[in-house]
Formats: structure tokens, sequence, C-alpha cells
């Protein structure tokens, strides 16, 4: 099920990234991919998803409704439904496995349009707002890019960052 070759979900990833960009929803249609890829990676769905018998249109109607709960949003009501239309073109097209993969690509393709970057730094301690902007604006500058700064405290580092 997982690591599905990226050349299978390049093309989705495209799709649904042309369909944000496009309509001005990029972070929706990355909070909704995000969700249905981990909804695919539980291993009740894993079994489902490699049982031929499967109604997956019924899964995928079942995984948009658990979406809608979590997100509400317009990619899943309504007439447009983006998010449920695309999780029936995966299923007409048994790709419905790929969607973690999708989802990564699609991160990959927003992060370029945003010319972003998304950095963890990894602390010994913890890190104050004041250190961490002037991280954050230090790195900005280096890469040319708006840096999205996660900070982890791992005490078992010697010191440091």
């Amino acid at each position: 099920m997982a690591g599905h070759d990226s050349t299978v979900a390049r093309p989705y990833a495209q799709a649904a990234f042309e369909l944000a960009q496009a309509a001005g929803e990029l972070q929706d249609w990355s909070d909704f991919l995000q969700v249905a890829a981990r909804m695919v990676l539980e291993p009740e769905v894993g079994r489902l998803l490699d049982t031929p018998a499967a109604d997956l249109g019924r899964l995928a109607t079942t995984m948009a409704e658990l979406a809608r709960e979590q997100l509400g949003g317009r990619l899943l009501a309504g007439e447009r439904a983006e998010g449920v239309n695309f999780l029936r073109l995966l299923v007409e097209n048994r790709r419905l496995a790929a969607l973690p993969d999708i989802a990564a690509r699609f991160e990959v393709l927003k992060a370029e349009a945003e010319n972003s970057l998304d950095v963890t730094l990894t602390s010994a301690t913890p890190v104050g707002d004041e250190q961490r902007g002037r991280i954050e604006q230090t790195l900005n500058q280096r890469f040319n890019r708006r840096i999205r700064l996660a900070v982890q405290v791992d005490p078992g580092l010697i010191g440091g960052a």
C-alpha cells in the first residue's frame, strides 16, 4: 500500500495543486489531503484497499464524510465538492492507496509556490520566542524564502541546536 512510485502520485498531486491554486485554496487542499492520507494509513482502511471485492466508492464517501466532520469547508460540501470528486477519481483509477504520496507531493508544490521552506530545529533546551524569531529571520535571509520553523526539544543533545 504505502511507498507508491512517485510517478503515480505526481499527476494527481499536480491536478489537485492546479485546482487549489486557481481557487486560492492551497491551505484547504493541503488540510484535506493530509486528513485523507492519514485515513488511508489506518490499518482497517489498508485492509479494505487490499481486498478486491471492497466497495471503494462507499469507502471514498465515508472518508469524505469523516474529513468533512474534521475540516468542514466547501471542498467537501455543496455542488462543487472538489475533495469528494478527487476521492472518487482516485477510486475509479484504483489509486486511493497513493494518497499519502499524493499529499506529500502536493506539499512540495505548495511550498514551491509559496516560496517557503519547512525547517525543524532540534535543540537541547526550549527555544524562546525572541530567539526563534531571530533564527527564522536569519534563515529567511539565507535561503531567500519564507521559513516555517518547527522546534523540537531533545534533552539528549549535548548542547546547542
